[in-house]
């Protein structure tokens, strides 16, 4: 499989599940075949992230590669958009 016909997605994150794994949620909408109504489809992704600055909310741009793990058979290629409404946590010492 070249890199040049790797399937690419678009999602968000839903979750941080280890170090280098985030759990990415992509959604889609597609005609239904039968009665031509717009049916949303979401399915979760287990991805490979390098980049350790991620957190729920951000949109990201997802890539097939080789199985890294179990589960894990994509990796993040960029960050399209952070999450604006992230939540301030107050450190207390």
């Amino acid at each position: 499989m070249s890199r040049n016909i790797r399937r690419t997605k678009v999602g968000i994150v839903i979750g941080i599940s280890g170090m280098k794994s985030v759990s990415v949620l992509v959604e889609q909408q597609r005609p239904h075949e039968l009665f031509s109504k717009v049916v949303k489809t979401s399915k979760k992704y287990l991805v490979h992230s390098e980049v350790d600055d991620l957190n729920k909310g951000d949109k990201v741009e997802i890539m097939e590669c080789r199985p890294i793990s179990k589960r894990k058979n994509w990796r993040v290629v960029s960050v399209l958009e952070k999450n604006k409404k992230r939540e301030l946590v107050e450190v207390s010492l």
